[in-house]
């Protein structure tokens, strides 16, 4: 006999014009009043938000059309150094898929979503190795604080989510590849793209 799925949960939502991955690490600037009011209520419960690329629409005023997929965001830090403005340091969490959603009075996004399970940690195949020595070398080189310690450099969804984070591709394409379920299939589209503009050394 199969267990039931599990309920949907409902969280607020945030549609930004960015991509957060599982792990990620989200600054944000939260000043309107909306956004406020649900960093209180996630600080209060200790509850995550979920980040949504913007599919049409603005990240202020009339709420935005965001993408169905997106990530749980954590707060791990907040604070407050101009009144009124909430700087914000957050996580990625668990990818989710929109079951449903509706707008408040304030225009706060609120959605019924479904957990979409982690990826298993499985290791690097080495014709990948190359992706692996490039993320070693960038966090080496300057990037303190742009990646949540500590660094798993032998998960290839890790890696995969690190450099998906940072190649020079349009937000659709982050998109893509934050949706997909397989990390070796996200690597592979990863050092085929880096390969072709020679950024991969073997």
């Amino acid at each position: 006999m199969t267990s039931p799925p599990p309920a949907p949960l409902e969280v607020p939502l945030f549609p930004l014009h960015c991509v957060l991955f599982p792990g990620g690490v989200l600054p944000l600037r939260v000043f309107e009043a909306r956004y406020v009011d649900m960093t209180r209520e996630c600080l209060k419960n200790k509850t995550p938000f979920g980040v949504c690329l913007i599919r049409e629409g603005a990240e202020v005023g009339a709420p935005a059309l965001p993408e169905a997929i997106g990530c749980l965001a954590g707060i791990a830090d907040c604070d407050m150094q101009q009144l009124g403005v909430l700087n914000l340091r957050t996580r990625g969490q668990q990818r989710f898929r929109t079951v449903a959603r509706e707008a408040g009075a304030q225009g706060l996004l609120r959605a019924r979503i479904e957990l979409i399970a982690a990826e298993p940690e499985i290791p690097v195949p080495g014709e990948f190795r190359a992706c692996v020595s490039l993320l070693e070398a960038i966090v080496a080189d300057n990037a303190k604080g742009r990646f949540a310690a500590p660094c798993h450099f032998g998960d290839a969804a890790w890696v995969g989510y690190r450099l998906s984070e940072i190649v020079p591709v349009p937000l659709a394409a982050k998109q893509k590849l934050m949706e997909l379920e397989d990390s070796v299939s996200r690597l592979e589209i990863l050092h085929r793209f880096l390969s072709q503009r020679g950024l991969l050394r073997n």
